[in-house]
């Protein structure tokens, strides 16, 4: 039996049993291409096998920027009940976009965050992630800047000579943001950081952006507070092979981290209980032609039926 009808199915017994209005339905959030066209999502039951809502159409066009770009979309839940993203609006602005939604169907106007304007030798600001914390009430963004001259250690002329480090700043109403600070430098060029919760204490995966001698995998930190100190990186918890755009979903006891095989023009996923033991579960995964990194985060059934 195809994904389609399982997935109908499975939706009519939530509904059935009561769940509607509980976080039962998993949302990826992802862009094609060079994320010209927008946002897209697609929706799993089992956080496995991913199907594209509306059949791979757009939710959201990009404005911002003289190249109206929407990559790396990261939406997150927050405190007030909706939905806020954060996303990459071009490959040299140094600014990230930013909308909210209380649905994922109707959108506040797109907001440019000027989040390294201020620094004159920056030149990019990419991949932008959003993490709430409940005990301040703030959300932090945070996304990766290379800044010409910073962090000589690790500069060489591979990869364009970028050289990444992670920023952030802060805000309550997305209406005031706090100063452009460092997150963390750990010692290599690194991209795509995502923080959550875990165990009681903060989490990142990274990307260990190194490309002489090649790295190019995730990696984990931790802290105590959001905004750090964080510990230095551990060792890769991918394999080789090489990996970014990590997003991560904890269900049933396990921390999966899902992230883009983008050499090999696929997506993975490995799962562990205790961040130390990995198990890959690749080869169980199917996802949306075409798709590229995002988030993963949780609605209702109602909530993914008024999507449809």
């Amino acid at each position: 039996m195809q994904l389609k009808p399982i997935f109908t199915i499975f939706m009519s017994l939530f509904s059935l049993l009561g769940f509607a209005q509980q976080d039962s339905i998993y949302l990826f959030s992802y862009f094609k291409g060079n994320g010209e066209d927008g946002l897209h999502l697609a929706a799993s039951i089992d956080g496995m096998k991913w199907q594209a809502v509306r059949e791979g159409s757009a939710f959201l066009r990009p404005e911002l920027s003289p190249d109206k770009l929407m990559r790396d979309p990261c939406i997150i839940r927050g405190g007030d009940g909706n939905f806020h993203m954060v996303w990459t609006v071009s490959w040299t602005q140094k600014g990230i976009g930013y909308a909210s939604s209380p649905d994922l169907i109707h959108w506040s106007e797109q907001q440019y965050i000027p989040v390294m304007e201020y620094e004159e030798n920056a030149r990019n600001s990419w991949a932008p992630e959003i993490t709430y914390d409940p005990e301040t009430e703030e959300y932090m963004i945070y996304w990766a800047s290379t800044v010409t001259g910073e962090f000589p250690e690790t500069q060489i002329e591979a990869d364009d000579a970028y050289n990444h480090r992670m920023y952030f700043t802060k805000t309550k109403d997305f209406k005031t943001y706090s100063e452009t600070m460092l997150l963390y430098d750990p010692g290599f060029n690194s991209i795509d950081a995502t923080i959550l919760n875990h165990m009681g204490k903060w989490t990142m995966v990274i990307k260990d952006e190194t490309r002489e001698p090649v790295q190019k995998n995730l990696k984990l930190a931790y802290a105590l507070e959001l905004d750090g100190p964080y510990s230095e990186a551990s060792q890769p918890i991918t394999g080789d092979y090489w990996a970014e755009g990590p997003t991560v979903l904890l269900k049933d006891g396990y921390f999966y981290v899902y992230f883009d095989r983008y050499t090999d023009h696929h997506f993975g996923v490995i799962r562990s209980k205790d961040l130390q033991h990995w198990e890959d579960l690749t080869e169980q995964l199917e996802m949306p032609e075409g798709i590229r990194h995002g988030s993963i985060f949780r609605v209702s059934a109602q909530e993914y039926q008024n999507l449809k």
